[in-house]
């Protein structure tokens, strides 16, 4: 683990105790990409799958730490992210342990975003992010955000 996955990863369960009590761990941050981990364990459902609510809070939660880490790089350390709005959709159940992926967005789209921010102190930017079982290259999860910076 990274410096930077060791930072986000104790500002979301500082800030975000629920991270804790979802046993969510920051798998990687690099090549512009996010990683978490879920445990099935702490996250499980009756019919001994995902729940998804936990499925639900880790798609959020990596669109969120990509953008937090984003933003930490490009020097905006001013701004607020908070999600305006998310579609999700569960095509197959998430049987044990999950992996949620957040990449970058196209780079034009990205350096508007920046640029609103800039000259106006809010932007919006969507992002998607999908969710794997460990081990798979399947998503199980397909989530698209709308995230709103703002000072």
């Amino acid at each position: 683990m990274n410096r930077d996955s060791r930072y986000l990863e104790s500002i979301l369960h500082h800030d975000i105790p629920l991270t804790r009590e979802m046993g969510l761990k920051v798998g990687g941050w690099d090549a512009g990409q996010l990683r978490l981990q879920l445990p099935l364990e702490p996250n499980v459902n009756h019919k001994s799958t995902m729940f998804g609510g936990s499925l639900y809070c880790g798609a959020v939660l990596a669109g969120w730490g990509w953008l937090h880490l984003s933003l930490r790089e490009a020097g905006i350390e001013d701004g607020h992210i908070v999600i305006q709005e998310g579609r999700i959709s569960y095509p197959l159940p998430v049987t044990g342990d999950a992996e949620a992926r957040c990449a970058a967005p196209e780079e034009k789209t990205w350096k508007k975003f920046l640029a609103t921010y800039q000259r106006y102190g809010r932007a919006r930017l969507t992002l998607e992010t999908q969710v794997m079982n460990t081990g798979s290259e399947d998503a199980a999860v397909q989530f698209s955000g709308q995230y709103v910076l703002h000072r």
